[in-house]
């Protein structure tokens, strides 16, 4: 089984291909360049590299939000297109699902954040289950945008040790360090952004489950809506 992953729903952008749960090649840039810059070329890089026919790829995992409104059009357009031209299915993964496994095995509550501006967060609350050889992701606070002190009071209700990650992280550290009462600790460098080869594992997971869309039926999720349509009301 071989998965394309992408993923272009923040600052990073990623490409990424698994086959039969081995990391074949990723390329990850966080750049000031827009993705709509970046993605293809970075794609067509790794291809040639590893000299990937693109014919072999059984599924293409997407990160599919939330995210920055732009990047998600930007990835979904581009995992659209190639999922129609190369007829076949998208496997969508929730960003905040793909940031969690950079950290698989994890016995920590893992918490991604996405800053979604305002003082609020796209977030949730994971844990890793062991399920026979390996771990199972659960669930425990369900993914949705909300103030981070909002947020930060239902981890200290859940009284266990957390681990944060994500591009929220820097913005509201201050914030957690001054309204988090259980013990936490913050994700270093390698594993504390987006990662296509995460994408791209869970995808190949999920596709196996047999969770996968057409690809013209795939749609971003947003969580919310942006804040020109908010305006606009």
């Amino acid at each position: 089984m071989k998965i394309l992953g992408l993923d272009s729903s923040g600052l990073v952008a990623g490409v990424a291909v698994v086959e039969d749960q081995i990391l074949l090649a990723e390329y990850t840039t966080n750049y000031k360049k827009t993705h709509s810059q970046t993605l293809l070329p970075m794609l067509e890089e790794l291809r040639k590299m590893i000299e990937l026919d693109l014919d072999t790829v059984d599924a293409i995992a997407i990160a599919s939000g939330p995210g920055s409104f732009t990047g998600l059009r930007i990835g979904s357009a581009t995992a659209k297109g190639l999922g129609l031209a190369m007829k076949k299915p998208l496997v969508e993964v929730p960003t905040l699902e793909g940031l969690a496994w950079n950290l698989w095995g994890s016995s920590r509550l893992v918490c991604p954040l996405m800053d979604a501006r305002r003082n609020q967060v796209y977030t949730a609350a994971y844990e890793f289950v062991p399920q026979g050889e390996s771990f199972q992701l659960l669930t425990v606070i369900p993914q949705e945008p909300v103030d981070i002190v909002e947020f930060l009071e239902k981890l200290n209700g859940l009284n266990r040790e957390v681990v944060f990650l994500g591009d929220g992280v820097p913005v509201y550290l201050e914030l957690i360090r001054e309204h988090a009462k259980v013990p936490y600790s913050l994700a270093p460098a390698g594993c504390n952004r987006q990662r296509a080869a995460c994408i791209a594992a869970l995808g190949e997971i999920y596709f196996a489950a047999g969770r996968m869309v057409d690809a013209g039926e795939h749609k971003p999720e947003y969580l919310r809506k942006s804040q020109a349509d908010q305006d606009e009301k």
